[in-house]
């Protein structure tokens, strides 16, 4: 099978969903409405409530839940074959992820700004939203914990790749200053500002850095770690007009035309399909992955539907939206735009991949998922050469570079999406140190640096069944959050769109994360099965709450008619 037809259905489904689909929840269901005073105005302090231009909060929003996710996951579902990762990604964007997303975001931007949990808190109830808001403390850390182990893998692996990823944020620096306050052109500065990041990758290719074999006993995962977290806990205090909206939108741009370079390879090369569409589960691989069923559904998250997109939906990005109908340009739009990044990681994994090695067959193709993002740099880098001439190694840099860069703004906004639930804690529980920027920061920081510490040696596959099983159902709980909402605004059709998939979702991200229980029991791993017995627990919990309000309504209307 061509390559090129993955390609076009995957798109052709994808034009559907942004043009009809979400056009239809949108006006139907949400009502947006541009009359309707943002936060980002009612409580503007240019800090964290800045109102954004569509474009720029598209880019945030994008690289902030891109991450490193939608590259990891398809590349290890293909272990399954093509078909499985495909018909998830495609699906899971339409009438999943987008939903979830613009109804997380519409949900806070109604609710002034706050964060999906304390919305819970107001629909559902005090002690559950409190429960709720422990689930997504645990997502954040796992996937900042996660994200810090990938890119310190790649800063080895890649030394290629270290001029240009952090020269990035000196661009994004200086691109704040000029838009905000210089009051500079987006266009020109937009302009500029690509140039300059890519005018980078040839200089680090020429010029690799690598740290030293060992200082202080820590060997060089473990050094770039701390220095990630040196610099995320800098970069979550500073205002968000200052890096983290210029930074994650000339990531955004950056992405846009690593797609553009993946997307014309495969029409130019037009490779064939070399993978098969289903293979049998696997039974013996390190990673725990017995059955198609569920854990498909947990193993991609991102590229699907995702919660930490809620949380970073109503954490940094409703503080940003200048007018509410930006809320389905910037929600749906950007779960799409990370569903083609995973159509484009399936497809250098399951034909790109076969341009380096041609020997891969059905016996052999399952131990693909052992290679995660070295398969999809591997196939995507042998695609643009191919396609574009472009040499091996600058070609595997920019999507090093893609990596890096995208895991990177998720720990930025991570990091400080965990500092504010520290502060809300703090608020709740009447703890005042806890109150302050710093030393919720510094709480933090330490809790997601352990971690990612102890993830060093192992790489971050141990915790990453667990990041996913939680992370889908926190997908979930914010579905049924908005589902709550949507009921008692009598919008009882119109919550089917959101009903549906969380049932869908909730079912198998639930049996997945028993799974991984008793498998994390029998590895004697005790800390990842307090974990997972915890996110069960809470959200057995939040559910049964949820459930009791839902029934409450229901009954109350049938009552009234």
């Amino acid at each position: 099978m061509n390559a090129v037809w993955l390609m076009l259905m995957g798109f052709v489904a994808f034009a559907f969903g942004w043009f009809i689909y979400s056009r239809l929840y949108s006006s139907k269901v949400l009502e947006l409405d541009d009359n309707f005073v943002t936060p980002a105005h009612e409580y503007r302090d240019d800090v964290d409530f800045v109102p954004a231009n569509k474009f720029v909060l598209w880019g945030h929003h994008f690289t902030a839940v891109a991450g490193a996710a939608p590259i990891v996951g398809p590349a290890i579902a293909v272990q399954w074959g093509w078909l499985p990762a495909f018909l998830w990604v495609v699906i899971g964007t339409i009438a999943f992820a987008g939903i979830h997303d613009m109804s997380a975001l519409w949900a806070s931007v109604k609710n002034e700004g706050k964060s999906i949990g304390t919305i819970c808190t107001r629909f559902v109830g005090n002690k559950v939203g409190q429960l709720f808001m422990v689930v997504i403390f645990l997502v954040l850390l796992m996937v900042n914990g996660a994200f810090g182990v990938i890119i310190a893998k790649e800063s080895v692996e890649h030394t290629t790749t270290i001029i240009p990823a952090w020269g990035a944020v000196a661009v994004a620096l200086v691109m704040g200053q000029a838009i905000y306050r210089f009051k500079m052109k987006l266009v020109p500065v937009t302009v500029v500002a690509v140039i300059a990041l890519y005018a980078l990758v040839p200089l680090g290719v020429a010029f690799p850095v690598s740290l030293p074999e060992s200082v202080f006993g820590l060997g060089q995962n473990a050094q770039w770690v701390v220095l990630l977290y040196i610099y995320a806990g800098i970069a979550s205090v500073l205002p968000v007009w200052a890096l983290l909206q210029p930074r994650d939108y000339v990531n955004g741009i950056q992405l846009f035309v690593g797609l553009i370079l993946l997307y014309a390879s495969i029409v130019i090369v037009h490779p064939n399909v070399s993978a098969p569409g289903i293979i049998p589960a696997i039974t013996d691989n390190p990673g725990g992955w017995h059955m198609i069923i569920p854990v498909l559904f947990i193993t991609v998250a991102c590229g699907a539907i995702s919660g930490f997109h809620g949380i970073v939906s109503s954490g940094t990005t409703s503080k940003q939206v200048d007018k509410m109908k930006d809320v389905r340009f910037v929600g749906y739009l950007g779960s799409m735009g990370e569903g083609s990044l995973a159509l484009a990681t399936i497809i250098a994994c399951v034909a790109g991949v076969s341009l380096v090695n041609a020997d891969l067959n059905i016996e052999t193709w399952g131990d693909l998922y052992k290679g995660g993002v070295a398969s999809f740099v591997s196939g995507g880098g042998a695609l643009i050469y191919e396609g574009l001439g472009i040499p091996q190694e600058a070609s595997a840099t920019l999507l090093s570079l893609m990596v890096i860069l995208f895991a990177a703004t998720t720990m930025d906004a991570g990091i400080r999406l965990q500092r504010y639930i520290i502060q809300e804690w703090g608020d709740i529980y009447n703890i005042r140190f806890l109150r302050g920027k710093g030393v919720a920061t510094i709480v933090a920081v330490a809790t997601s640096f352990a971690i990612s510490i102890n993830g060093v040696s192992d790489g971050q596959v141990a915790i990453w069944p667990l990041f996913g099983a939680t992370n889908q159902l926190l997908a979930s709980l914010t579905l049924m959050v908005t589902a709550v909402i949507l009921l008692k605004s009598k919008k009882f059709g119109g919550s089917l769109v959101v009903l549906v998939p969380m049932t869908f979702i909730l079912v198998m991200s639930f049996w997945g994360a028993l799974i991984k229980l008793g498998d994390y029991f029998q590895a004697e791993n005790y800390l990842l099965t307090t974990l997972n017995a915890i996110v069960i627990v809470v959200t057995l919990l939040v559910v049964l709450s949820a459930l009791k309000v839902i029934s409450k309504i229901l009954s109350d209307k049938k009552a009234s008619a």
